[in-house]
């Protein structure tokens, strides 16, 4: 660790002799009035909004070019993202204030996705890529009272990318680098990537289409740190396609059609230190829908409609039989919110919703069958939230929920959110929302199911500030409390049940933006989580820093450090106790130069500059030090 923080500080001198040409001018890193979307499902100015959200902007998305989503995601302290530094096939799973990937929702331009047909209907983030987004927002704590199931510890709002205002734009990259894990230090490319995108903006209508694939190989899954023979790599192909056509009837009316087909092929392991040559798997996603926006006098109007099905299969060698299992998972959703936003008067607005969602699971595997013809709901969902800014600056949001499903009935979410500007530079916030996590299809009607399932309940208490210093700093800090009880669980395999215990989470997040020069950055966060129980990957602890400089000429560079404390896993199905698991230290460096200006760019990675030996998951392998290098061309 000592040698760590020494080398690191040594890179950061070469940074800061960069930068010292800089003149000190005056530029704001001010964030209180930007404009957030997630908090409300309408454009709001942050100052308004009595939550912080952590915005991920499209400046930032540029300079991460070669990234995954998960990995954009976990340069945040807030989040960890477990199998983010594994092979590229590996699942990725997301921990927010102590809860695991089903209490996170997940949203593509304020759309709920999700797979029900897995056992926790989570959404799979190997489905994405960063190719197609513009900025994302990520909301921590509870927020079923706008979302619904699922919003228990957070919401992610990944919003893709919009037309141009030109008639055609044209965007290809290219990258290519090595995937290697920290034994290996072979300059061999194994990871290749490329996207192209075309859109435009033709008098009423715009367009925007968009393809990526890439092969990532030369790792294995599973860690043969035990083996005395080198395990097989693991190969991980993906396709993404997107498509959105959008037509503005007036100035007040207007509608998107909109498009997914996403598909990746992937090999796995057989576990922790067990190798594989014969399992592999593929997910396939198509998701169509349609968006209307109208303003009137006092208010807008949103609908929203779309059908999202997951396709999943895989084939596992079973060493009981000596033979291979296939299993096929066919999981459907049928999604509608009708909102609306009306503006009682200046200082008031009221937002009212409806929402219908279905939900199916279709399952064909060698330990049972699923019926989507049984294992199926629906949910009817009514939703109201008065929101009063006024002119002193005290902001109060009052919202509530009223969830109808077909199998447990009806369920009643609320949340109190007080804020007050007591200058525009210090803004104090608090909260108490509850949230509910829906049981899956699985859990409801598989073979282990169990129709008398009440929901996950969870109760979030918050408070914190934000505040701003000469337009220069920007520092927030938040204080949150949740319970959360009914948790659905399976006991020896019996039947799934509610657990009548109830676990606690508490932490603090804090964020510290500070514009030292004109062309500098400092970026600080800190993460600290304790859970009463049920651990599972969760750091107590997590630093990120990042330092970024635009001093050179068309020329971005930035040093990403992160660090995640020990972290202690419960080992249900082994030993039957924690495992602890030692903590570590990662720095990335990135850079980017226009060669020719707004045209052609060249990018760099360098990811684990120290080769750090560590892990991230019980039996896996993690990540080296490795390169990437690309092109991005923009007409």
């Amino acid at each position: 660790m000592k040698k760590t923080f020494i080398n690191l500080g040594v890179i950061c001198g070469l940074f800061a002799m960069n930068t010292m040409h800089a003149q000190q001018k005056k530029d704001s890193v001010r964030q209180l009035n930007e404009v957030v979307i997630t908090a409300t499902k309408f454009a709001e100015e942050k100052e308004k909004v009595g939550k912080i959200i952590y915005q991920i902007s499209p400046e930032t998305i540029e300079n991460s070019k070669g990234k995954s989503v998960a990995a954009v995601l976990s340069d945040y302290a807030g989040i960890e993202i477990n199998g983010v530094n594994s092979a590229a096939g590996k699942n990725k799973s997301i921990y927010i204030r102590g809860g695991r990937d089903r209490q996170v929702l997940v949203l593509i331009d304020g759309v709920p996705v999700n797979d029900p047909s897995g056992i926790a209907t989570t959404f799979d983030l190997r489905l994405l890529t960063l190719n197609q987004v513009a900025s994302i927002e990520i909301m921590n704590g509870a927020a079923s009272t706008l979302y619904g199931s699922g919003a228990a510890t957070g919401v992610i709002n990944i919003i893709l990318k919009k037309s141009s205002k030109k008639p055609i734009a044209l965007n290809y990259q290219t990258s290519t680098g090595t995937n290697n894990s920290s034994n290996n230090s072979k300059l061999n490319l194994h990871n290749f990537e490329q996207n192209v995108s075309v859109n435009g903006t033709l008098n009423k209508f715009n367009y925007l289409a968009t393809l990526s694939t890439s092969l990532t190989n030369g790792l294995s899954e599973a860690s043969d740190e035990n083996s005395t023979t080198s395990f097989e790599k693991d190969k991980f192909l993906s396709t993404n396609s997107y498509v959105n056509f959008g037509y503005s009837f007036t100035s007040n009316f207007k509608v998107n059609l909109f498009g997914n087909y996403d598909k990746n092929k992937y090999d796995y392991d057989a576990g922790a230190f067990k190798d594989s040559d014969i399992n592999n798997g593929t997910n396939k996603q198509v998701r169509v829908g349609i968006l209307s926006n109208f303003k009137y006098k006092k208010g807008i109007l949103k609908t929203i409609a779309s059908y999202n099905k997951i396709d999943r299969m895989f084939d596992s060698f079973n060493s009981w039989t000596n033979a291979t299992d296939h299993f096929e998972y066919t999981g459907k959703t049928y999604y509608v919110d009708l909102v609306n936003n009306y503006k009682i008067a200046s200082r008031f607005q009221f937002i009212t919703g409806l929402t219908y969602q279905k939900q199916e699971n279709n399952t064909n595997s060698p330990y049972g069958n699923i019926d989507d013809k049984l294992a199926n709901y629906t949910i009817f969902d009514a939703y109201t939230t008065l929101i009063y800014n006024s002119l002193n600056g005290f902001n109060l949001s009052v919202g509530t929920r009223l969830n109808n499903h077909s199998e447990y009935g009806n369920h009643w979410v609320y949340e109190i959110n007080p804020s007050y500007n007591i200058t525009k530079k210090l803004k104090l916030i608090s909260s108490y929302s509850t949230a509910f996590i829906a049981p899956s299809t699985y859990q409801l009607f598989s073979q282990y199911g169990n129709v008398d399932l009440k929901p996950e309940e969870n109760k979030t208490t918050e408070g914190g500030f934000e505040f701003e210093i000469q337009n220069k700093i920007d520092f927030s800090m938040v204080y949150f409390y949740r319970e959360e009880k009914n948790a659905i669980i399976l006991p020896d395999f019996i039947k799934y049940s509610n657990e009548n215990s109830i676990t606690n989470a508490k932490g603090v997040e804090a964020n510290l933006n500070f514009k030292p020069l004109k062309q500098v950055t400092f970026k600080l966060g800190y993460a600290y989580t304790y859970k009463s129980s049920d651990l599972d990957y969760i750091p107590k602890n997590k630093f990120t820093a990042l330092l970024e400089t635009a001093t050179l000429k068309n020329t971005y560079l930035s040093l990403q450090f992160k660090n995640t404390s020990k972290r202690t896993y419960f080992d249900q199905w082994g030993s039957g106790s924690n495992i602890n698991i030692a903590g570590y230290s990662l720095v990335d460096f990135y850079g980017s130069h226009q060669l020719i200006k707004n045209t052609l760019s060249l990018f760099v990675q360098v990811n684990n500059i120290f080769n750090k030996n560590y892990v991230e998951t019980i039996g896996y392998t993690t990540k080296g030090r490795n390169f990437k290098i690309g092109l991005d061309f923009k007409f």
